[in-house]
């Protein structure tokens, strides 16, 4: 518990600074090969658009509740044309605001010109129902597969998205929900890429192949690598492996990234170009990989950075 404390207080300080968050480095290219075939991208709602841009504060509701996400709108977003969106979830105990200042994804999204959105959980801390994961919305079974439902609807209302390229990620009980919105949302979300959470579903039957790519650190001490029987959390290898088998991949991962403590494996031959990536990094804690360091919880490695890597992978998937 002095960890989660220690660690809120290290992530408040830092949202404190900035929202707009520092570059995070250098891309990780090659960690995914297969292409799909060029997608023919369902119709856009861009008529009326306001062409607002920068950070957004948002009120939903949802299962009728008044529910806050922030959206970070890139500075060349042209409101007539459809422009990809990631969902970036946040951990157990931390924030939205702390999530983009832990992923770096601001800058990327202003450079790539995407649309981040970082929802905001519910309880005190705040969590997601994420199956095995965590605090009270998993307790109080709260649906949250429901308000990314709403949250789309509302964002194809205020901005033009486009519905082949939306993405989600996370952090820790966000990676987790990440994983689960793969196995419920595959018709609206084109890819996903958890950082440090596993499946912590029983009953995955995405509508069709899921293309994932997962970073986890080998050190990880609180969603630990080999899993955990107590927390009722899979191993990484497990996950890994479930989504290949949901993906109908064919043949053995083949090592697609290495550098330094970090290397990168994926099944290359799977349903629709679903290719499935795992990203170890050796040694590597409870962390964002190039992100922001939160040194009580480990090794944050500067050998790939999961920002620049995951969007990579993104746009290589579209609906």
């Amino acid at each position: 518990m002095r960890r989660r404390v220690r660690t809120v207080l290290l992530f408040a300080a830092l949202a404190a600074c900035h929202f707009s968050s520092t570059a995070a480095g250098v891309a990780a290219d090659g960690a995914a090969t297969t292409e799909p075939d060029a997608p023919v991208t369902p119709t856009a709602r861009c008529d009326g658009k306001p062409a607002g841009t920068g950070d957004q504060t948002w009120t939903i509701t949802s299962g009728g509740t008044s529910r806050i996400v922030y959206a970070h709108v890139p500075p060349n977003y042209d409101p007539t044309r459809p422009t990809a969106l990631v969902f970036n979830f946040h951990g157990f105990t931390s924030d939205a605001l702390q999530e983009a200042v832990l992923s770096l994804m601001n800058d990327k999204a202003d450079s790539e010109g995407f649309i981040v959105l970082y929802p905001v959980g519910t309880g005190a801390p705040l969590s997601w129902n994420a199956g095995a994961c965590c605090g009270t919305a998993t307790a109080s079974n709260v649906d949250d597969i429901q308000f990314v439902r709403d949250i789309l609807a509302a964002a194809s209302d205020k901005l033009c998205i486009d519905p082949a390229r939306v993405y989600a990620t996370g952090m820790s009980n966000g990676g987790f929900l990440s994983h689960r919105i793969g196995c419920e949302l595959a018709d609206r979300f084109a890819a996903i890429a958890p950082v440090a959470g596993v499946l912590g579903i029983d009953a995955c039957t995405p509508s069709r192949p899921m293309p994932v790519m997962h970073f986890h650190g080998t050190q990880d001490s609180l969603v630990p690598y080999d899993g955990s029987a107590s927390l009722g959390f899979p191993s990484v290898a497990s996950t890994f492996a479930g989504w290949a088998q949901r993906d109908h991949c064919t043949g053995d991962p083949v090592e697609t990234y290495r550098n330094g403590n970090a290397s990168c494996s994926t099944y290359q031959h799977c349903d629709g170009g679903a290719d499935v990536t795992l990203c170890t990094i050796n040694g590597g804690g409870h962390t964002w990989p190039g992100g922001t360091p939160v040194p009580s919880l480990g090794l944050t490695s500067t050998d790939i950075h999961a920002t620049d890597a995951m969007w990579t992978f993104f746009a290589q998937h579209h609906l």
